[in-house]
């Protein structure tokens, strides 16, 4: 989906034909949203199967509400306003039932590292767990379900304010309209969301600061033997992304910037997910046979 800001004719064109009742425009501006909606509602649900389910929920009422749709904004701010109000209403998945906190995850985390910054797990239990040496797709596959379980200690009003403004970079008018805040009111809300998460980020993970103990290859021993990390089914690092690629591993990362933009680039440096092909057909078969019961009234 193009930025907030700004939207290209093709987008509009597509709002337009699909409005209209084009099935193939409604079909085309489904496939045109669908991995936005899909991102943000992976990040906001931890569990794909959970963002895969909310995903067709959202874009189902984007295209059987398009006629409601009067371009009084950006046509993906409107999308991300229906995201955003499914998101905060629909039920809590496994991972969100948990209720972590940021200081019961810091206490995990310093749990399962010990003094000398290795895994408290046992050797025979490691090398059992995950052998000697630790694949560096297994080590982003704990990177990526770490810092999605970071996200999870925010309440989802500050997950998805700080998703919006620090991850996705949605602009501050734009992330306010979609969380419907006055944007002092969005500011405030976001300048919460991240000073928790910086503060959690400094004091637990290596990625932001040396002298945290925890780093993602020291974990995943005792994140494989806990079933946090499953080497022969990957959730995060071997999940499809856009243009069908993999990113290079933890490419965005700089090592020269302060912490705060250390903070932000471990999660803009997670993959940029593409939404299970699956979702856009399903889409389209519920707006065919909703549209074929309407022809027949």
């Amino acid at each position: 989906m193009a930025p907030v800001s700004s939207e290209p004719s093709e987008l509009e064109g597509l709002v337009r034909s699909a409005t209209g009742g084009d099935a193939e425009a409604v079909h085309a501006l489904v496939l045109a949203i669908q991995d936005d909606v899909y991102g943000l509602a992976l990040r906001m649900l931890w569990r794909p199967q959970d963002a895969e389910d909310a995903t067709q929920e959202i874009l189902v009422k984007v295209v059987t509400h398009l006629s409601s749709y009067r371009g009084e904004s950006a046509f993906s701010t409107w999308v991300f306003r229906i995201a955003k109000n499914h998101l905060l209403d629909c039920k809590k998945g496994i991972a969100e039932q948990l209720e972590v906190s940021f200081e019961a995850f810091a206490e995990h985390l310093a749990s399962n590292v010990g003094a000398g910054g290795e895994p408290t797990i046992a050797d025979g239990q490691r090398a059992a767990a995950s052998g000697d040496a630790v694949q560096p797709l297994v080590a982003e596959e704990m990177k990526l379900s770490c810092t999605q379980g970071m996200l999870l200690c925010l309440d989802r009003e500050h997950r998805i304010a700080y998703l919006l403004g620090e991850v996705l970079g949605v602009s501050g008018e734009a992330a306010a309209s979609i969380l419907e805040l006055a944007e002092p009111a969005y500011r405030k809300r976001l300048s919460r969301a991240r000073t928790r998460m910086r503060s959690f980020m400094a004091e637990s993970c290596g990625l932001v600061a040396e002298s945290a103990p925890c780093r993602c290859e020291r974990r995943v021993p005792s994140a494989i033997h806990e079933g946090i990390v499953r080497p022969d089914r990957l959730r995060f690092a071997g999940h499809a992304v856009r243009g069908g690629g993999r990113p290079s591993l933890f490419a965005r990362m700089r090592d020269d910037v302060e912490e705060m933009h250390r903070v932000v680039d471990v999660f803009r440096s997670a993959p940029d997910y593409a939404a299970p092909p699956a979702v856009a057909a399903r889409v389209r078969a519920i707006f065919t046979a909703r549209s074929a019961a309407s022809s027949d009234h």
